[in-house]
């Protein structure tokens, strides 16, 4: 479950790679894996609440998301100095 979700968020981050040149694309692409990161969040939230992992695990997977998605965040609302130069 996890797994699949990061591959996701990778994947759309990787994605937005490829779109440096047209900031409507790279924003779309960031803003979809800014989508995926807080869909793993909340996927961590049910895991711990299940008991499936433990809070200490949680704890350090949900920061680890709240940094990922903190960068998209500042690369939406700025993302000139990530663009390429035409």
């Amino acid at each position: 479950m996890e797994y699949t979700l990061i591959v996701s968020v990778c994947a759309n981050f990787a994605g937005s790679g490829q779109k440096h040149r047209d900031e409507v694309d790279f924003i779309a692409q960031l803003n979809d894996g800014e989508s995926e990161a807080s869909e793993t969040q909340t996927w961590i939230e049910f895991a711990i609440r299940c008991n499936y992992i433990n809070t200490e695990t949680d704890q350090e997977l949900y920061e680890s998301y709240n940094q990922v998605l903190g960068g998209v965040v500042n690369m939406i609302n700025s993302p000139s100095p990530w663009l390429l130069k035409h």
